[in-house]
C-alpha cells in the first residue's frame, strides 16, 4: 500500500498543485503535475496547447495520465478536467488513492487569475458551469474528499492523518509534522 500513489483532483484553483507539493515533500515522495509535465512535453503552455483545441489537449492529457499513473508512491496533481473521461480515472484509481480537494468556487474566482486558465478566461459564469458540471465526478470518484479550508500545510496534515487512517501509520513517514 505504500507504493500507491496519492491522486488529487479538483477544479482548476482548487490548490491540487500547491498542496501536492507539499504533500509530497512531507512524505518523502516524487511529485508531478500531469499540466506541467505536458508543459515540458509539448514545450508550450497549457493555453498554448489549448490553441490547437480542446481534443488536443485531452488526447495529450489521456496519454500522460496513463503513463503517470504506472508510477509507484507518487503525489499527483492532475488538471481539473481529468474526470471527465473515465478512462483517466480507470488508470489513476489502479494504483492510487484519489483525493478531492473541494475549494468553494467563490474562492476560486475571488483569488484565481482566470484569464490565465483555458477554460476559465471566458468568466466567472464559465467557471460556475464547470464548477456545477464537475462537481458530482470530483465526488463520486474520490476516495477521500479534503474542505480546502486552512492553511497549505493544514491541509496537507489534514490528508496524511486520513491516509494514515485509511491505509495505516507504517506505510507513511511523517516528515516535518
Amino acid at each position: 500500500m505504500s507504493n500507491k500513489n496519492i491522486v488529487l483532483i479538483g477544479m482548476p484553483g482548487s490548490g491540487k498543485t500547491s498542496i501536492g507539493e507539499i504533500l509530497a515533500k512531507k512524505m518523502d515522495r516524487e511529485f508531478c503535475d500531469i499540466d506541467q509535465y505536458i508543459e515540458k512535453l509539448e514545450d508550450k503552455n497549457i493555453s498554448e496547447i489549448f490553441e490547437s483545441g480542446e481534443r488536443r489537449f485531452r488526447k495529450l492529457e489521456m496519454e500522460t495520465v496513463k503513463s503517470i499513473s504506472e508510477r509507484q508512491g507518487t503525489v499527483i496533481s492532475t488538471g481539473g478536467g481529468v474526470v471527465k473521461f473515465p478512462e483517466n480515472i480507470y488508470h489513476l484509481k489502479k494504483n492510487g488513492i484519489i483525493i478531492f480537494i473541494d475549494r468553494n468556487v467563490d474562492d476560486i474566482i475571488s483569488d484565481v487569475e482566470i484569464k490565465t486558465r483555458p477554460l476559465l478566461r471566458d468568466g466567472t459564469d464559465k467557471v460556475y458551469s464547470l464548477y456545477k458540471e464537475r462537481y458530482v465526478l470530483y465526488k463520486g470518484y474520490a476516495d477521500y474528499i479534503v474542505p480546502n479550508v486552512g492553511s497549505l500545510e493544514e491541509i496537507a496534515s489534514n490528508i496524511m492523518n486520513e491516509l494514515e487512517r485509511l491505509i495505516g501509520a507504517e506505510n507513511f513517514e511523517n516528515n516535518g509534522d
